[in-house]
Parts: C-alpha cells; structure tokens; sequence
C-alpha cells in the first residue's frame, strides 16, 4: 500500500509497505479520508510537541474514515462493507483511569501520530473493532473522519455542562472552535456566540450557526461580550485558541459563577491570567485532554442534522499531492479553516 511519509520538518513523501493483517479482535479499514488536525501541523511545522518528537520517517494523520474489507475472525458487531469511524486512541483497559471510565487520560494509549506511533495518511489500517464505529446510512465516510475533532467538542461542551438556557462564547473559529460551538447548540445551549480574528473563520462560524461573532483584531472582545449579555458575561466559555489574550477575555467575559473550559493548547507554559478577578467571580474551571465514551453521541449528532459536519470542511486535497496539501494548510491558514486528505479515488 502507499503511505504518505514526513521525511523531516516540512518535508513529505511516499513509501511503500505491506497491507497490514487485522489480529482476531480487529479489522483492516481501507481509508477513504483523513483529515489533517492541528497536531499534525505542529508535527510538521516543528518536528515535535512537548516530549513527542517525530523520528523521520512518519506517518501523520489521526482523523479517518473508511471501509471494513476484512473482519478478525473475533469480531462480530462489524462486516465487510461497513463504513465507519476510527477512534484513533487503543487504552490499555486495566489502569485506574481506564477502569473508572476515564480512558482518555489512559497514561499506555497508543494513539495514531503520535510519536512513536506512526498514523494514517496511507491506504489501508488494521485497528481495535471495538474502535470503529459503523456510520449510519446517511453519514458519509467524510463525515466519518470528522466525528474525531467533533469528539472534542462534545467532550468540551459536557466538561462545561453545557444545557438548555444559556449562552455561551466560544474563543477561536478553528476547526476545535466550530465542531465546540455546534456541540454546544446540539446540546441544546440558547446562545453561542464565536471570536477570531480571521474574517473567513467568522463567516464560517455564521455559516455553521454560531449567534453572533466578535471580530478580536477590531473589536473589544469582553466590551463586546457584555454589550451581548447585558453586562452580566458569558454562562460558559470554551476557549480553544490556546493563547494567553483569549484565556485573559474567557476569564474577563465569564459570568459570576460561570464555567471556563480551556481546550486549545497554548505555546507558552505559563500563562499570564487574572486570577484574582477569576477568584471574585467565583469561576469554575474545566480542562480536556482529547475525549471519552463520546463517538457514539457525536455520530448520531450528525445523523439526526444536529450538527452539520460537511459544511465545515474548505478543502479537500488529493493523496497525491500531501505535500502541497500540508504546505497549504500551514501557510493559507487565513483561508483554511478544515483540510481534509482524500485517500481513495
């Protein structure tokens, strides 16, 4: 099969290797789309993240969705033909957070790209059958490679407690900023407005059905936020730029007893935040690291139209032309708002 290799920071290429042999609790997946995350741009643009160093040659890529073609003579809830989504993440199922529930902090978790673990921008992969997740009929396999960011999301808005009545301010129109926003409607939340400072990122935000939006490279982003709350801030935030002038506005234009989640992951170890003003407001905060028990929600999010998963993708590059799709994605980021990589013709 053909993989897409990263040769070195900012350099892709292609390698042959063996179509890999699905154990008896597994199935061989033949990929269809992946889409390119954050993380693998880091990977790419830096050559690692936080301990995480990337060993050339490797494989990027942890979105997928894909086709079963051959079943573990184990498996018994998937078939040949199935389409579905891959949890990227196998645990190891007998440590205190795996048996509490909590797998995503799992401290053994293999996950795709992340280093030493190669990824799947390649053709075929052999995963965990009880980590694919058949799509129902009217979800595409598209769609199915996104349910892994819109995993986050959902896993952000229940950190929150996200409900019914109140409104919230999501922080960054990134692709972990829209599918947060559209969890948060999905989970019933009144209001749910967005900041940027990309106009094309707002415009999508608008698109995808975001309230409102505020403009941070021309406008006061908490003025703004008291102006749409009548001064009282925000029930919840998300923020999920990962920069310290949005942890400082999430916590300024938090409501008194509200909620901040912090998602996006800042380049800087230490943050400079009010936490006084944070401690008069009595503010709960909430932190994810990746998600847990939430495919299954996310991808009946997306049958029932509860989330529009499709509409949130600008750009679909060829397998063919990896390089140029990750060089684009790291330069047009004004522009980009979700790349997707097609595998299969």
């Amino acid at each position: 099969m053909k993989v897409a290799v990263m040769n070195g920071v900012g350099k892709m290429g292609y390698t042959e290797r063996p179509i890999p042999q699905p154990k008896d609790d597994e199935v061989l997946v033949k990929l269809e789309y992946v889409g390119i995350c954050g993380s693998d741009l880091h990977f790419y643009e830096a050559g690692a993240i936080g301990g995480h160093v990337v060993e050339p040659p490797f494989v990027l890529g942890h979105e997928p969705g894909g086709t079963v073609v051959e079943v573990g003579k184990d498996v018994k809830h998937l078939k040949v033909g199935d389409r579905v989504a891959l949890e990227p993440g196998k645990t190891c199922g007998h440590c205190e957070f795996c048996k509490s529930g909590r797998y995503n902090l799992c401290p053994d978790v293999i996950f795709f790209a992340t280093p030493p673990v190669d990824g799947v921008f390649q053709e075929y992969v052999a995963h965990e059958a009880d980590l694919c997740f058949k799509l129902p009929d009217n979800v595409s396999t598209l769609e199915g490679a996104l349910i892994e960011p819109l995993a986050v999301g959902f896993h952000a808005a229940n950190q929150g407690g996200a409900e019914l009545g109140q409104t919230a301010v999501v922080m960054g129109a990134g692709c972990i900023g829209l599918v947060s926003m559209m969890a948060l409607r999905a989970k019933g939340v009144s209001k749910v407005y967005v900041v940027d400072i990309m106009p094309k990122r707002l415009e999508k935000a608008v698109e995808l059905g975001a309230t409102g939006v505020v403009n941070g490279a021309r406008q006061d982003v908490v003025k703004e936020i008291m102006d749409l709350t009548e001064g009282r801030g925000c029930d919840l935030v998300i923020e999920t730029a990962g920069s310290e002038i949005t942890m400082q506005q999430a916590i300024k234009g938090a409501k008194k007893g509200g909620t901040v989640v912090f998602v996006g992951y800042s380049l800087k170890d230490n943050a400079d935040i009010p936490m006084n003003l944070a401690l008069d407001k009595e503010l709960t905060f909430k932190t994810i690291f990746r998600y847990r028990n939430i495919y299954p929600m996310a991808i009946e999010a997306v049958a029932s139209g509860k989330v529009d998963l499709r509409n949130i993708v600008t750009d679909i590059f060829p397998f063919s032309d990896i390089q140029n799709a990750m060089d684009q994605s790291v330069e047009n980021k004004a522009n980009i708002v979700k790349a997707v990589v097609k595998i299969a013709d």
